[in-house]
């Protein structure tokens, strides 16, 4: 029987070698993981000369994960982050960096020029000052001597421009900001106070582009949002206000200022959308009401009730109301005379009020701030035919109607002249023959206004009844017919070829 002592004596014998084993075992492992950082590395480096940051990044990802205590692998992420415009994702990691190796001087010196493009003024001094006291290179303490200067002249503008904005010397603030802004381009506070200076001197735009640089620099930026909705709606451009002031509510649903706002912008919006569509479908008095009810809705803009009367201008005159158009679209170019669709607007109420010498002027104003427009070219020539043709026969005066006027109407208006001016009314001579001429011009003038064609001959400025614009074409018009005279009331001498159908 084997004793318990010699078993435990021929185990103990073994110990050395499985533990030599296990370190064998766990060294292996240690080096293969190397090895596989090693490659992420090397890949990582040889797309990032390629300028694939992408598949870079995804590398340099694998690689600091393989190994967190790789300040190599923090500090070329980094240098991907820069190269993308990520500066906000290359701060912590070339902190990292420093953390791991406080002597290296370039990860030092970069994020003190990331802090000072940040406006983080002090942190970037001290890590200027540390790359001073470290052992830099000649050009790495030339560049943290000149950064360190440049961010000392930026303390001093900061204080400047601090004390011009408190005392509402808004230009003069803003001046020094750029200055700031210059070196400090993603400072998002100095932007937010050139922001408020530009909007103070009514510079919106400039305004406008400060902020949206805001909201990209800091991610939870609602106030940005808000204030951009706001200048936006105030310029009349409600659509943008809307897309504003929706991304302040992705950031905070209860963002109290940027909810109220949002009821406002999108029943306003609602409204203008609804009135387009109505005049799309020809509804022009429900598109009329339509933005009268914005004019109600927003009192206070007048980008809103200058766009209100605008459209409101042309649905009337879409809806042949050109008396009620006239003085709507005369009081939007009283505060935009340059106004070229109201000017065409308001020619085309002139041309059917028959104010064909207004309509030629709005019409020529029109084509001096648009030159190629056919629209303008088009409607000119047609009111210089009309006026013309004015001039000489109108058959819509001869009638006494308006050019919008149906056939109804014309018809009536033939039967009670047609009936008044009668020749056989007359018993005088002379009397008789004006009458007789009288007589034919209402009845041509009732035959061209009933018959499409020849009404659509006439609304261009050719007349159906000349026989200079009608060569070769034959109407009943220019004669008597007939041996027994024009009877139409069942009584007379004449009989004409036409009635009063």
């Amino acid at each position: 029987m084997v004793s318990i002592d010699h078993v435990a004596h021929r185990i103990l014998n073994y110990i050395p070698y499985v533990l030599v084993l296990i370190d064998l075992r766990f060294e292996g492992v240690k080096c293969g993981r190397d090895g596989v950082v090693d490659n992420h590395m090397e890949m990582g480096k040889k797309l990032l000369a390629a300028g694939q940051l992408a598949d870079a990044l995804s590398h340099f990802h694998a690689a600091v994960d393989g190994d967190p205590n790789n300040y190599l692998a923090y500090y070329r992420r980094a240098t991907v982050f820069l190269a993308m415009g990520k500066s906000k994702s290359a701060l912590p990691d070339l902190s990292k960096v420093i953390e791991l190796k406080p002597d290296f001087t370039s990860a030092r010196l970069q994020r003190g020029n990331l802090l000072l493009k940040h406006g983080k003024l002090d942190e970037a001094e001290s890590d200027f000052k540390k790359v001073l006291k470290s052992n830099p290179t000649d050009k790495e303490e030339k560049e943290a001597q000149s950064q360190l200067t440049k961010s000392d002249e930026i303390q001093r503008l900061v204080v400047e421009a601090h004390s011009s904005y408190e005392n509402k010397d808004y230009v003069t603030a803003a001046s020094q900001l750029d200055t700031i802004i210059e070196t400090c381009n993603w400072d998002v506070r100095s932007r937010e106070m050139r922001a408020e200076c530009f909007i103070q001197m009514g510079e919106m735009w400039k305004a406008i582009s400060d902020l949206k640089a805001t909201s990209k620099l800091r991610n939870d930026n609602t106030q940005a949002f808000y204030k951009l909705s706001t200048i936006y709606y105030n310029l009349g451009d409600h659509e943008m206000s809307l897309n504003e002031v929706r991304e302040c509510l992705k950031l905070d649903p209860d963002h109290k200022q940027c909810y109220s706002h949002y009821k406002l912008v999108k029943k306003l919006n609602k409204q203008i959308q609804s009135a387009e569509e109505l005049i799309q479908e020809q509804r022009y008095d429900d598109a009329v009401s339509k933005y009268e009810a914005v004019m109600k809705t927003e009192p206070n803009v007048h980008h809103y009730s200058l766009l209100a009367k605008q459209r409101i201008c042309h649905a009337l005159v879409q809806g042949q109301q050109s008396s009620r158009a006239i003085p709507v679209c005369s009081e939007v170019l009283q505060s935009d005379p340059q106004n070229v669709n109201v000017l065409k607007d308001r020619a085309e109420a002139y041309v059917q009020e028959e104010q064909y010498e207004e309509a030629i002027k709005d019409y020529e104003t029109a084509g001096q701030h648009s030159e190629n427009d056919r629209q303008i070219k088009e409607g000119l020539e047609k009111a210089q035919r009309l006026l013309k043709q004015s001039q000489k026969r109108d058959y819509y005066k001869i009638l006494g109607v308006k050019r919008t006027a149906q056939k109804k109407e014309i018809i009536k208006a033939y039967r009670k002249l047609a009936q008044q001016w009668h020749p056989d009314n007359f018993q005088d001579p002379e009397e008789k023959k004006a009458a007789e001429k009288k007589f034919i011009d209402i009845a041509q003038a009732k035959e061209v206004l009933t018959d499409p064609d020849m009404r659509n001959k006439f609304d261009r400025g050719e007349d159906p009844m000349d026989p200079e614009s009608q060569q070769g074409h034959h109407h009943p018009f220019y004669g008597f017919h007939g041996s027994q005279g024009f009877n139409p009331f069942g009584s007379g001498s004449f009989n004409f070829k036409f009635g009063f159908n």
